[in-house]
């Protein structure tokens, strides 16, 4: 039986110079859908993959998402001699238990891969998921909890995919795929952005990851790929052969949250899935399309 997912590192290092002004000086990870910053998204989905240790791979003016995963004694207190309790709630009712958090810094943006293997020491020998905030996926099972539950059957090493438009392979990592059921695909070879011409598929990785720890050995040797950057797209495909290698259509919609039509798709999709938001906003975009 394959081994446990327990870990996940969140690679939150980016400037975000996509969200400028926006994000002088606050972390992109920070920017709220609707009510949430992108990062607690992404740790509520690996809560409910069943993971148990959060590792955050930041960079300098990051101490804010450090802040959001501690307690404010102060705020606590306020809310709770008002009788605020559903607020209190709600800053404290997701939060990882005391040691279940580390945190270790990435000193020079030198890519992905680079980022991952920054969390290597606090990984060890075991598998563990990647999570990139910037992807949000909204879904009745979380997409990680997938995964999961799909890695638990064949083990390896599972990515989240979706097809995308030829055009713009030269975004994503790329799959080369060998036997594919419309659910589950096996990867034969994987293209860092590759041009359209160029890709083998149309079949693009987004920011979710189960990967087995010998994607370490070849991080180690800090290889620059694409854009000069180390690569984990590179990584795992130097991996092919020696573990099964799957990409997963999830179930869900994927947002593409680095991006601000993107985001801005995101908050509506979300404000929509709640009740008590939902029909306001479908009153606030009716105004706006019947003019």
């Amino acid at each position: 039986m394959p081994q446990a997912v327990r870990k996940a590192i969140f690679p939150v290092g980016g400037l975000g110079t996509r969200f400028l002004p926006a994000t002088k000086a606050m972390p992109k990870e920070m920017l709220p859908i609707v009510d949430k910053p992108l990062i607690q998204y992404a740790v509520e989905e690996a809560q409910a993959a069943g993971i148990e240790d959060f590792i955050f791979v930041t960079g300098r003016g990051k101490h804010a998402i450090e802040d959001h995963f501690d307690v404010s004694f102060e705020l606590d207190t306020m809310l709770r001699e008002r009788g605020k309790n559903d607020m209190l709630s709600a800053i404290r009712s997701w939060m990882p238990s005391p040691g279940q958090i580390s945190y270790t810094r990435q000193m020079e943006p030198l890519g992905l891969g680079h980022a991952v293997w920054c969390a290597r020491h606090l990984i060890g020998d075991e598998p563990f998921a990647v999570l990139l905030a910037d992807d949000l996926v909204l879904s009745q099972t979380a997409c990680l909890k997938q995964m999961v539950d799909v890695h638990g059957e064949i083990g390896g090493s599972v990515v989240a995919v979706v097809d995308v438009p030829r055009e713009h392979t030269d975004r994503y990592g790329i799959l080369d795929v060998g036997n594919d059921n419309g659910r589950l695909a096996s990867v034969t070879g994987l293209v860092e952005k590759p041009k359209p011409e160029d890709a083998p598929s149309t079949l693009s990785i987004i920011g979710r990851y189960i990967l087995q720890p010998e994607v370490f050995d070849h991080l180690d040797k800090q290889e620059k790929g694409a854009g000069g950057e180390i690569q984990l797209t590179d990584a795992m495909a130097a991996t092919l052969g020696t573990n099964p290698f799957h990409g997963l259509r999830f179930e869900g919609r994927r947002f593409d949250c680095g991006d601000k039509a993107g985001f801005l798709e995101a908050t509506i999709a979300f404000a929509l899935s709640r009740e008590d938001l939902a029909m306001d906003v479908r009153k606030i975009i009716k105004s706006y399309t019947d003019t």
